[in-house]
């Protein structure tokens, strides 16, 4: 990125969900970019791979334990982030969870567990990074949606709703926050091959009725989710808050369906 408008040099980066998936994407994406990373897990022995591979583009990195259901688990994550770098310039909420079932399977806990760590969650570490945006009157949140903020899919009924909630969420946020500098984006990644849906690539099948649906006729890699995170972590999308980003291949336009 040799534009200053994409320049990230001395800024601090918190990527919550690290340890694998897209959060390293994300993360990696940023550090090349020239921030510094800030990495969470709920088990922090599993993020010094990444560390060390941070280290290796030459940014430096913090690693530290992070539940996103545990208030008390969020504040002492930031305090030791913003003890350890001073501030947090770019907040990107990753964490998350999916627990596929027809809807008439889902359990309250099932139901429990994808809003407190999606939406739940996001809110709460947005929060607590927050406060010390504000008091320095800067900050870029990039809250992680899903192409489920704007369509329903059969089997994610709590997940859509706690990805509805998250563009909710972020127009909400965008518009208390947006006097003190701070804007608030969601990016929506379509159809990404994840631990999380990974049974799902394995069909065929399956894959090549995605294809079918996608106007690109392929399903997302994750290093096309790179330029949109740094676009909404850097100067470039300054007047530009509230909005949610599809990197979908362009699925959710509905202009291409297939029969089954």
């Amino acid at each position: 990125m040799n534009s200053p408008l994409f320049d990230l040099t001395g800024k601090v980066a918190l990527v919550t969900g690290t340890s694998r998936g897209l959060g390293q994407y994300f993360g990696r994406a940023l550090a090349r970019a020239g921030a510094d990373i800030a990495m969470t897990s709920r088990h922090r022995e599993t993020l010094q791979p990444f560390a060390d591979e941070i280290h290796a583009i030459g940014r430096k990195t913090f690693s530290t334990a992070l539940d996103v259901r545990d208030h008390a688990s969020i504040q002492n994550a930031v305090g030791e982030i913003g003890a350890h770098f001073g501030h947090i310039d770019i907040l990107v909420n990753n964490a998350g969870c999916n627990i596929r079932k027809p809807a008439l399977d889902v359990t309250w806990d099932d139901w429990n567990t994808i809003l407190d760590t999606n939406l739940r969650g996001s809110f709460f570490v947005a929060q607590a990074v927050a406060r010390g945006m504000i008091a320095r009157n800067y900050g870029r949140i990039i809250n992680i949606g899903s192409v489920t903020c704007v369509a329903g899919y059969a089997g994610l009924a709590p997940y859509g709703a706690s990805r509805g909630g998250i563009r909710q969420l972020t127009m909400s946020l965008a518009d208390d926050w947006g006097p003190h500098g701070i804007t608030v984006n969601c990016l929506a990644p379509g159809w990404f091959q994840t631990q999380q849906n990974k049974v799902l690539y394995e069909n065929a099948a399956w894959v090549e009725y995605l294809k079918d649906r996608i106007p690109v006729k392929r399903p997302g890699l994750p290093d096309d989710l790179d330029g949109a995170v740094v676009f909404l972590a850097s100067e470039s999308s300054r007047y530009i808050t509230g909005q949610t980003l599809l990197i979908d291949g362009g699925i959710s336009t509905g202009a291409t369906k297939a029969t089954v």
